[in-house]
C-alpha cells in the first residue's frame, strides 16, 4: 500500500477538535454571568443554588427517563454545565477511570470560573487525543462510552461523537449570547 499523504484518523480528530475549540474561544472570552444565567424563555432549564450554595442543574425527566415535551429552552449556564458533565464523563471513561455521577458534577457558579473549568477540560482533551493518537491500537478499541457494552463502536467513534457534541454546545452558547446582545446599542471606541 502506498502512502497517499492523507492525514491519519488521529490527526483528523485532533484538527476537528482544535477548529471547534477555536470557535469556542470566540464566545468564551467575552462571556458574562448575565449571558449564562439569562432565561431565554419561560419554560427553561438552568442551574440553581441548593441549600449549601452549590449550583445544580435542572434535570426533570419522566419515570421512563425522557425529557419533557416540549423540551425546555436552556440557559447558557445549563449548556456549560452539560458540556462540562459529558466531557468529564467521556474523558474519565477513555482514561479507564470511574466517571462521576451526573449529580456530582456541579456548575462552577460564575462565567470566569466556568471558562476556567472548560479550558481545563479542553487541555485534558488535547492531551487525551495526543495519547490515544500515539497508540496504534487505541482508536480501534471498543468504545467505553456513550454506547452500551457490546456495541460495534470504537474509541474513534467516541472521540468523533465528543467533537460533534462540543460543536453543538459551543453553537448553543454562542447563539444564546448573540441573541442576548443582538439589540444592544453598539459599543463606542
Amino acid at each position: 500500500m502506498t502512502d497517499t499523504g492523507a492525514p491519519t484518523l488521529a490527526t483528523v480528530l485532533r484538527n476537528q477538535f482544535e477548529l471547534t475549540w477555536a470557535l469556542a474561544e470566540v464566545h468564551l472570552g467575552p462571556l458574562t454571568d448575565d449571558d449564562l444565567l439569562r432565561a431565554p424563555a419561560a419554560n427553561h432549564w438552568t442551574v440553581r443554588r441548593d441549600g449549601d450554595g452549590t449550583w445544580r442543574p435542572d434535570w426533570d425527566l419522566d419515570e421512563d427517563g425522557r425529557e419533557p415535551d416540549p423540551v425546555p429552552a436552556l440557559t447558557g449556564a445549563w449548556v456549560s454545565w452539560h458540556l462540562g458533565w459529558w466531557w468529564t464523563t467521556a474523558r474519565d471513561h477513555l482514561r479507564g477511570l470511574e466517571p462521576p455521577r451526573r449529580e456530582d458534577v456541579t456548575w462552577p457558579g460564575a462565567a470566569t470560573e466556568t471558562v476556567i473549568w472548560l479550558r481545563g477540560l479542553a487541555d485534558d482533551w488535547r492531551t487525551l487525543l495526543t495519547d490515544l493518537g500515539n497508540d496504534p491500537d487505541a482508536l480501534a478499541a471498543p468504545a467505553p462510552y456513550p454506547w452500551p457494552p457490546g456495541s460495534d463502536r470504537t474509541v474513534a467513534d467516541t472521540l468523533a461523537w465528543a467533537n460533534a457534541e462540543l460543536m453543538k454546545n459551543v453553537a448553543e452558547l454562542g447563539q444564546l449570547r448573540m441573541l442576548r446582545h443582538a439589540d444592544a446599542p453598539p459599543q463606542s471606541d
